[in-house]
């Protein structure tokens, strides 16, 4: 007995069904001179069709993502050629959700019955998600060793020009790169915190203590802001706003001079939590710089997506004024 007849005895249609439905695999048959698709109802339901007894390709490819549109009907279109089992994966809009399916099937007619090509459509959107997941936390890593060597250099470079001996060089240097480490961990969720507050103010003095100066210009970081808590989750996005902005003023602001001054002060009304970052005392600043690096697109998306807010600012001869906004609503969290 040959393995395909053993396998006809263990693998009969309603068994099929049942690992294709355990499996989640929608099944789709593609008549290639007339451009229209069969397919079942579970391909139907993942396109977020209604059942019909065929579907044209240019009504599907209407639920293509816009920005994958045309890559889909070429992929489509060089299957004819190409031979080899192929894998195309791609966006489809339902209503404002976006939604990954894979299309896999055999390439160069292989397998063609009648006309009619034969493949399935799998739902990938949780393994994509995860994928942009892993390419964000690289990214944020990478830029945030970067910007820990900017800062080191930045302390460094302060440092020298406010102590007089190796000695004290060496003491303060290690205080501020020690205090950057503890305010470090706060740029990060940790195990077992959720839920627990921090109160504002507590969050903006641990994470800039690292620049402040313990010798003549002691208190040059000042905070002022009400009493009020915040949660693990919003805790985070703060400490990651006030951990960027922090390196900017190092490498380009006022916390890159000995003399500079960094004010933190907020307003409320109804709805909303106005914090104020002012410097003084800085470079001078001719213009607006760029804004599209990497951590300014951090930040602003995740004070967008988590906390509903904004941030904007005001390039002043006298330094940089920057007002973050934060729905009340979602401080707690």
């Amino acid at each position: 007995m040959s393995a395909q007849e053993a396998a006809s005895l263990v693998w009969r249609p309603e068994h099929l069904r049942l690992a294709i439905d355990a499996a989640c695999v929608a099944l789709w048959s593609w008549q290639v001179d007339t451009d229209r698709f069969t397919m079942d109802e579970r391909a139907f339901g993942l396109w977020g069709l209604a059942w019909s007894k065929e579907v044209a390709f240019e009504e599907l490819s209407a639920h293509v993502h816009p920005a994958d549109r045309d890559r889909v009907r070429a992929a489509f279109t060089a299957t004819r050629s190409v031979a080899g089992p192929y894998e195309i994966d791609f966006r489809i809009m339902l209503g404002d959700d976006v939604r990954w399916i894979s299309a896999r099937g055999q390439g160069a007619d292989e397998g063609i019955v009648d006309r009619v090509m034969f493949g399935i459509f799998l739902d990938v959107t949780g393994r994509k998600q995860a994928e942009e997941g892993h390419e964000l936390l690289a990214g944020e890593m990478s830029h945030r060793v970067k910007n820990l060597l900017a800062i080191a250099a930045g302390l460094t470079r302060i440092t020298s020009q406010s102590t007089t001996s190796i000695s004290d060089m060496a003491e303060v240097l290690t205080e501020r790169l020690t205090a950057l480490g503890r305010a470090h961990d706060l740029v990060r969720p940790v195990p077992g915190h959720e839920g627990k507050a921090v109160l504002l103010g507590d969050l903006f003095s641990v994470l800039l203590a690292p620049y402040d100066d313990p010798g003549a210009f002691a208190g040059r970081i000042r905070v002022a802001v009400p009493r009020m808590g915040v949660g693990e989750k919003t805790a985070t996005t703060l400490a990651l706003v006030i951990h960027e902005m922090a390196t900017n003023s190092v490498k380009h602001g006022a916390l890159s001079a000995g003399c500079g001054i960094l004010d933190i002060s907020s307003t409320t009304d109804d709805r909303d939590v106005f914090v104020v970052w002012a410097e003084t005392g800085g470079p001078h600043i001719s213009g607006p710089p760029d804004m599209h690096g990497f951590g300014s697109k951090l930040i602003s998306r995740s004070i967008a997506h988590d906390l509903g807010g904004a941030l904007s600012y005001d390039w002043q001869e006298s330094g940089l004024v920057a007002t973050l906004r934060l729905r009340k609503d979602r401080l707690a969290a």
